[in-house]
């Protein structure tokens, strides 16, 4: 006898969908069996007419904790992640301090244990000292992460040698390498040539070539080091087509973010403090050619970049605009922009889980458990009903923040219902059973 049978809906999984029933057993999907195939379970849901996706996987997600909680925090994100669909957030380190040691890692997941609304994976900081590797590898942390510009300068790597004899070092640890592509010589010697602190300015700083040079430079030392690498947040024509021609070249993906799809530099003179992030938006022709790159499948991974600030903190009046704390908050609103993708034909629903679900979970050690409706998996499940359709308002945003730079857009679809490991905590907007989340580790 199943705990739960969800009954009627349509299944979609990365590789394509299908009518199909799921039982749930102790947490875990059981069985997928034929439409109106005889089963006992001690409860039934009805997911007629919609779709069953699995949870959204988020790779890059700033929860603010430790030490910035008044911009986030374990409850409010993970609150806004289930309100969002999604299942599994991965959190990024750069927090105060940086989760950088075993110590500080062990710290944070200790901190979040019984706080949390949907699984959560952390994500360990590299510094040049690398100190106790091994007790930090010991907790299974999702990914290292490897920055290049713009980060305090004890894990700044901004040379190619410096990234190369990093990735040496960490290649047999078995755990991928996130790369954030930037590049330091740029951004200085840009602000020494332009003191204005401008739009224009900011965007001088951190330009397309940048990115690109930052792409080229990763894909080139995990060629040579022989590491994992996952490279973060590409959103520029001329990053999209270097990412082209290096990709077969190593064992790395690649990530952009919904709104890297949707704005551009021009929005920043209407609503420059809310949008503003690094990287920054760019020109239109650079959105086009990174929704050709998604369609076209080219994107490994779709992630929110979620990195909320305080109302105060983004309404203040700043010396010049890289001053203002860059990010916005992402993880309520990641499915219901990626439906719109969908109403729109950029990509299909299939599409949807594989660079939000499936490719996420396997990149980052979780392809065991999470990414996809099969037996075995998690019981991490969302209903959607693709005949209606809701409005995203800032009203609604659980998220510190309290506003998304969608508010007002009109989602193709809407998520009624949200299963973590078969645990129905989201019905219809609401989340009705919360801090059943857990802490998750890379497992392959």
């Amino acid at each position: 006898m199943f705990d739960t049978m969800i009954l009627g809906g349509t299944v979609v999984n990365a590789n394509g969908q299908g009518r199909a029933d799921v039982g749930i057993l102790d947490g875990q999907i059981a069985a997928l069996l034929a439409p109106g195939e005889t089963a006992m379970a001690r409860s039934f849901v009805d997911a007629g007419g919609k779709q069953l996706l699995p949870g959204l996987v988020d790779a890059h997600a700033h929860l603010r904790e430790p030490g910035l909680t008044h911009k986030e925090n374990f409850e409010s994100g993970t609150h806004a992640g289930a309100l969002g669909g999604v299942t599994t957030i991965l959190d990024m380190p750069t927090d105060d301090p940086w989760t950088a040691s075993a110590q500080q890692l062990s710290d944070k997941m200790a901190s979040a244990a019984g706080r949390l609304n949907v699984d959560v994976g952390f994500q360990a900081a590299v510094s040049k000292s690398c100190d106790s590797l091994d007790d930090l590898l010991a907790l299974s942390p999702v990914s290292l992460e490897l920055f290049t510009a713009d980060v305090p300068a004890d894990y700044r790597f901004d040379s190619l040698d410096a990234v190369t004899q990093m990735l040496r070092r960490l290649k047999d640890t078995g755990t991928v390498i996130g790369v954030s592509p930037g590049d330091q010589s740029i951004l200085e010697g840009t602000s020494s040539r332009d003191r204005s602190g401008g739009i224009s300015a900011f965007l001088a700083s951190r330009p397309p070539l940048a990115e690109a040079g930052g792409i080229a430079r990763a894909v080139l030392a995990a060629a040579e080091s022989g590491a994992r690498v996952h490279i973060r947040q590409v959103n520029s024509k001329l990053g999209v087509e270097t990412w082209r021609r290096l990709q077969d070249m190593a064992d790395v993906t690649v990530e952009t973010t919904p709104q890297n799809l949707f704005f551009t530099s021009d929005d920043y003179e209407t609503d420059g403090a809310k949008l503003k992030g690094s990287p920054p938006f760019r020109a239109h022709d650079d959105v086009a050619a990174l929704r050709h790159a998604v369609s076209e499948g080219l994107i490994t991974i779709m992630a929110t970049d979620h990195a909320p600030h305080s109302p105060a903190e983004k309404s203040a009046a700043y010396e010049s605009f890289a001053d203002i704390p860059g990010g916005m908050p992402g993880l309520q609103t990641l499915l219901s922009v990626m439906l719109g993708l969908v109403a729109e034909k950029v990509i299909g629903l299939s599409d949807l889980v594989r660079i939000c679900a499936y490719n996420p979970a396997h990149r980052f050690g979780l392809g065991c458990s999470k990414g996809s409706i099969a037996v075995g998996r998690d019981a991490d499940m969302l209903i959607v009903d693709m005949g209606k359709s809701a409005v995203i308002t800032n009203a609604e945003q659980a998220s510190h923040a309290a506003y998304t730079p969608f508010h007002g857009k009109r989602a193709a679809g809407r998520l009624t219902d949200v299963f973590l490991r078969g645990e129905r905590i989201v019905k219809d907007g609401t989340l009705i059973i919360p801090n059943r989340g857990q802490v998750v580790r890379r497992a392959d």
